[in-house]
């Protein structure tokens, strides 16, 4: 006898194959959360194909953008900072703000219960230590990403708030949550968008050809629906 979840499961990829076109976003992204049929607050995906060569500098695709409807999760911030800025990222929020300790915790333990690694400049020389361990996970501190800052204050209430950091892998495909499926057809709509036009805006004048090849989104345990790209390049602008 087939399980509650496998045919709730079956019953989702029944109706995103009976559409035969990729979809609009806006009608992707109220699929995807009709398809969000699990016993959790599953999250909501959005997958691109990006048409780049990562291995090449001038072909990577990374950057950050804060949703407008956040990202629906709490995020878990680090702060590594010297004493004199500790106290501002304790007041804005942090999770977790030290130096040394945070650095040999992660050096000795492997420790990463954290979602985002903020740090002061003057630190950066102690934090770059933790690049074998941090950067495989995209969790190294970048200035481009806003991570590396003397703001402590404003860079904590970001991420609070709903700013997250995206990089194309070596494969050129990206991956990023843009919120749950407890959230509002049209607020998933809106964040998929604001995404994608940064995704856009970010496009390498070294890539040619095809930028966006595909897109996709899925809830967690939902099947994935396919995105028009043309509805894409239109609704970006």
């Amino acid at each position: 006898m087939a399980t509650t979840e496998g045919k709730r499961y079956q019953d989702a990829h029944e109706r995103v194959d009976a559409e035969d076109a990729p979809l609009s976003l806006r009608d992707a992204a109220a699929l995807a959360k009709e398809t969000a049929t699990a016993g959790f607050d599953e999250s909501i995906d959005l997958d691109l194909r990006l048409g780049v060569d990562p291995q090449h500098a001038d072909q990577m695709v990374r950057g950050s953008i804060t949703l407008p409807h956040g990202t629906g999760r709490e995020v878990t911030v680090l702060v590594l900072a010297s004493e004199g800025k500790q106290q501002e990222a304790e007041e804005a929020g942090a999770d977790y703000v030290g130096l040394d300790e945070y650095i040999e915790r992660i050096q000795e333990e492997n420790w990463v219960d954290f979602d985002v690694v903020i740090a002061t400049p003057d630190v950066m020389g102690q934090v770059g230590r933790l690049g074998r361990i941090l950067g495989p996970r995209g969790l190294m501190p970048n200035p481009k990403s806003g991570t590396v800052t003397m703001d402590l204050a404003d860079a904590i209430d970001e991420i609070k708030s709903g700013k997250i950091e995206f990089r194309v892998d070596r494969s050129g495909n990206l991956h990023t949550a843009i919120g749950k499926a407890s959230f509002e057809a049209e607020a998933l709509y809106e964040n998929a968008r604001a995404l994608l036009r940064e995704v856009i805006r970010l496009r390498p004048a070294s890539a040619g050809g095809l930028y966006l090849r595909s897109i996709t989104i899925s809830a967690t345990m939902g099947p994935p629906i396919r995105i028009d790209r043309n509805s894409v390049l239109r609704e970006a602008r």
